[in-house]
């Protein structure tokens, strides 16, 4: 197989994709939350497997992060979703969401799943709707709490050499919560999500 290329036209494409559906994503979260969610521009790159280590350390410089991971796949594309959530997020993030019990791990989990089965189903809905593809979502799976990226990249499965990366930075506005959301293709999906976006660029 050839190698996988990205020019600067399938990318602003990606980008364009990702914009719409990150907004439909957040649109989803601030009503959940009922506040303001800042969207920044998602960075899309194609990276080695050895740079996915870095560019997580750079979305998440806290000392403690909670991760959760879902895989999808549909029309021969797949992928994982990676939501990194910073730890000093869960005090704020359970005053907004209104939960009144006594926030211990069992109660983080669940705040952290409500947000990342909006963030992450909103998120590639969007992309697909946009691409015509109907992607299937696996179950999240919970990386860690409390731990250090260190620990997370360890229980990813990321077997491929070159992946297409997408991150986006979510935040809310006034209140201290954070989070970074990865979508990740596998090698084989990118060459695949490529001649549908020259399709779109035609």
């Amino acid at each position: 197989m050839s190698e996988v290329t990205l020019s600067e036209d399938q990318r602003d494409c990606y980008q364009e994709l990702t914009n719409v559906a990150m907004g439909q994503a957040a649109d989803r979260l601030a009503r959940l939350l009922d506040a303001y969610v800042v969207l920044p521009i998602p960075r899309v790159n194609l990276i080695e497997n050895s740079e996915l280590h870095m560019a997580i350390q750079d979305a998440e410089k806290d000392a403690a992060i909670s991760a959760v991971c879902q895989g999808f796949i549909g029309s021969g594309i797949a992928g994982e979703a990676l939501l990194l959530f910073n730890d000093t997020s869960f005090q704020d993030l359970s005053s907004l969401m209104n939960y009144t019990g006594p926030l211990d791990r069992h109660a983080e989990l669940e705040l952290l799943m409500d947000v990342s089965s909006v963030l992450i189903g909103a998120c590639i809905q969007g992309i697909g709707e946009q691409l015509e593809i109907h992607f299937n979502q696996g179950h999240p799976v919970v990386l860690g709490q409390h731990c250090q990226v260190d620990d997370i990249l360890k229980s990813g499965n990321h077997q491929w050499s070159k992946t297409l990366a997408i991150e986006i930075h979510y935040t809310i506005e006034h209140v201290n919560i954070d989070c970074d959301l990865l979508l990740l293709f596998t090698e084989d999906s990118v060459h695949k999500l490529n001649n549908v976006i020259d399709f779109l660029l035609d």
